[in-house]
């Protein structure tokens, strides 16, 4: 049975997450920062849209990238060398959440409705969420955000509007946890983009294993930085 979570209550353990739909762990609750850090630190995040009630998920499988397996195309690499594309980081994460929030392929609705954006935009002023961007000019052409505890990434959500925009700020975001000495992102849920960058399924428990000694490392939140030419510095091909 699907727990109620009330205000107060915690979550219950991951392993009584339901197999269909897979990973469904409890409704409920609400999207404040101690919630949040902790359904994270935990392996859990939050997944619903329109009119249902806060969902919590926690699927087994579960989909990461290492960073040391980042698949860059030849197409991409050219994209990362010869677009003209700027990285930057934490310069416009209000905008990048914004941009992710809007519909797409033709759907009527977003999963990133009012309540979630504001819960992310606290996390970000918290020092826990950051952007990735690439930008044209002055034109912000795609980006990523996610939240970093300790020294393990979750990815959120990407958009791109120019050529590979996307990829090239989920290029830099690797670079970057690479030299900060972050070696995993969480994806969530598999999709074939995040396969053929890398990414792949790994089991829960060994996921949540690897978790629990990430999220515990002494690393104080705050504002990441970084402006440069988007490049493949650090990144295997």
């Amino acid at each position: 049975m699907l727990a109620w979570l009330e205000h107060d209550d915690p979550f219950p353990p991951v392993e009584r997450a339901l197999k269909d739909p897979n990973g469904l762990l409890a409704a409920g609750a609400d999207l404040s920062l101690p919630r949040l850090l902790e359904a994270y630190r935990r392996g859990i995040f939050p997944w619903f849209s329109g009119a249902e009630p806060i969902l919590w998920w926690a699927p087994d499988p579960r989909m990461v990238l290492h960073c040391d397996a980042l698949k860059v195309s030849r197409s991409l690499g050219k994209s990362v060398r010869n677009k003209g594309y700027e990285a930057r980081i934490d310069t416009a994460f209000a905008d990048v959440l914004k941009h992710c929030a809007e519909p797409r392929n033709g759907e009527p609705g977003t999963w990133l409705g009012t309540g979630m954006r504001r819960a992310y935009l606290a996390l970000h002023r918290a020092g826990y969420a950051h952007s990735f961007e690439t930008w044209r000019g002055d034109d912000l052409v795609g980006g990523l955000y996610g939240v970093a505890i300790g020294r393990m990434f979750y990815g959120e959500s990407m958009f791109s509007r120019a050529t590979d925009a996307s990829k090239v700020a989920l290029v830099n975001l690797v670079s970057h946890l690479r030299e900060k000495g972050f070696p995993m992102i969480d994806c969530q849920m598999r999709t074939p983009l995040l396969e053929s960058l890398g990414g792949r399924e790994i089991p829960r428990r060994e996921f949540l294993r690897k978790l629990a000694a990430l999220v515990n490392y002494p690393e104080s939140p705050g504002k990441w930085s970084a402006r440069t030419r988007a490049s493949q510095q650090d990144v295997q091909t």
